[in-house]
């Protein structure tokens, strides 16, 4: 299989399922590593949940850009940590600041994703599935070209009944030249998509016509209205017309549509490369845990995950705790979006903010006032050149990361619409962070006995779980203090959300 073709399964398949630092250096829940920042706790008002799985809790190095005060969106041109003689024993700025709120860091996202021009590619249908439109699709014909029957039947004109020639009929796709006119009190067959004789009253659905062959008559079972399972040329648009706009998905419903309107390749943008870098001397590309080591769980869930947001993946990188792979992976790296899972705290072996610092990198988010996934980094590696999402190694707090920094960012690199935001009712009091924002796996259910649709809060929802995520179909936003059951709260889709809502299962 080629690369292209194994490009276009992924899409497919993505298609078919159809989206302060309190993580333990950045990840996993329990690495038995006694690593130095382990020993910090959160702030004394958190909630004991929030004490044992947020053990990094709210240590100095949560910065924004110096030049941001608390409270503003960050500065799309931010000051760069230092661009330093040499890339050794770098160090981040000396200024903390506070991180920023969950819905700006989404904004500042958002705004980097659309802050250069979009390229244009024109793809050939079969390779468009799953780009998004560049520029708006406008028909280059009539739809239909011209008039056409609705149904297999009779073509009749006047009123009957009508005569008919024996052994005559009308197909679709066949004669160069439009049919003979129909006379009044005449009728020929006709098959479905096949072009109406000029002054055609209507089309008689086979099943509604009687034919007397002894007298060559046709009658009719039904009253006959005129126009009737017929469809007149430009029924659905005329030529010129906006059939969906620029950044729409291209599904299989758009390539049809493209085909009957008379493309043969689309005007798309090309899909955002992204590199995804592991990080972490614990972790285990198969087996099982043993000996204080554990599995890799972000490695194979980011690709598929970040397929499904619209991105070309390259498989995921296990660079270790090594400050200088991690350097060179991102000095060498050609894509338009750099990943890494782990490594964004501030202790001995968590070397992503020390290597964007030795690089110049500017630093546009750095920590987010929402749980899971505090410790998020976003940064932009030079002025034209990739950006990098930092993720916590936990989990469920890398899937944090992942919807609050990569979705808005990939988003509008891939010229989509941002996800529109809704709310829906929760059932079930939801506990909040005392300070920051939650997000909490939700499955949205249906309404019973004429109650509202609403939502429903899954178990096994901590940092380092992705048990309540795997059952999920979207994250509900929940502020600071929680919610009460019958609140409304906003919710975050996932990419694969059903159509239908769950039933009950086992992650409720």
């Amino acid at each position: 299989m080629t690369r292209d073709d194994a490009e276009e399964l992924a899409v497919e398949q993505a298609l078919a399922l159809v989206g302060g630092r309190n993580q333990t250096g950045g990840r996993a829940d329990d690495q038995a590593r006694g690593r130095a920042n382990d020993q910090a706790r959160d702030r004394p008002d958190d909630q004991a949940r929030d004490r044992a799985d947020d053990r990094t809790g709210d240590q100095a190095g949560d910065q924004m850009p110096h030049n941001q005060n608390p409270g503003e969106p960050a500065d799309p041109h931010p000051t760069p940590y230092a661009t330093p003689a040499s890339p050794a024993s770098p160090s981040p700025p000396d200024s903390p600041a506070p991180a920023l709120p969950w819905d700006r860091a989404r904004a500042v996202a958002a705004r980097a994703g659309r802050g250069g021009p979009l390229a244009v590619v024109r793809l050939p249908l079969d390779r468009a599935l799953g780009h998004v439109l560049a520029e708006p699709l406008a028909a280059l014909t009539d739809l239909p070209s011209f008039d056409t029957s609705a149904m297999d039947g009779w073509a009749v004109a006047g009123p009957g009944p009508w005569t008919y020639e024996e052994g005559v009929s009308l197909l679709a796709g066949f004669g160069e030249s439009p049919p003979a006119r129909l006379p009044d009190g005449t009728a020929v067959r006709i098959a479905t998509g096949a072009r109406t004789p000029a002054d055609t009253t209507a089309v008689i659905r086979s099943e509604h016509a009687h034919v007397d062959e002894a007298r060559g008559l046709l009658s009719t079972r039904r009253p006959v209205v005129t126009g009737q399972d017929i469809r007149p040329r430009g029924q659905e648009c005329r030529s010129g017309d906006q059939l969906v706009p620029a950044g729409t998905v291209v599904t299989p419903a758009v390539l049809g549509l493209a085909a009957a309107a008379g493309y043969d390749a689309l005007p798309a943008v090309p899909r955002p490369r992204v590199d995804v870098l592991v990080l972490g001397d614990e972790l285990l590309a198969a087996g099982l845990p043993h000996d204080g080591l554990i599995r890799d769980a972000l490695g194979p869930m980011l690709g598929p995950w970040l397929r499904a947001l619209g991105a070309e993946v390259s498989g995921p990188r296990r660079l270790g705790d090594d400050a200088e792979a991690l350097r060179e992976a991102l000095t060498s790296s050609d894509a338009d979006l750099i990943v890494t899972t782990g490594g964004t705290a501030s202790g001995p072996v968590d070397h992503v903010h020390p290597v964007l610092a030795a690089l110049g990198a500017e630093l546009l988010v750095d920590g987010v006032t929402v749980r899971p996934g505090h410790p998020m980094l976003m940064a932009r590696l030079a002025p034209d050149g990739p950006h990098l999402v930092g993720l916590p190694g936990n989990p469920l707090a890398a899937v944090s990361g992942l919807l609050t920094l990569a979705e808005p960012l990939l988003a509008g690199l891939a010229g989509r619409p941002a996800q529109d935001a809704y709310r829906a009712l929760v059932h079930a009091d939801v506990p909040g962070h005392p300070h920051d924002t939650r997000l909490v796996p939700v499955v949205h259910r249906a309404g019973r006995a004429g109650g509202r649709d609403h939502v429903a809060p899954l178990r096994y929802n901590g940092p380092a779980m992705l048990r309540g995520i795997a059952g999920a179909d979207g994250l509900a936003v929940v502020p600071a203090g929680g919610v009460r059951s019958g609140t409304e709260v906003e919710i975050l889709d996932l990419p694969w959300a059903p159509a239908t809502p769950w039933t009950e299962g086992c992650f409720t």
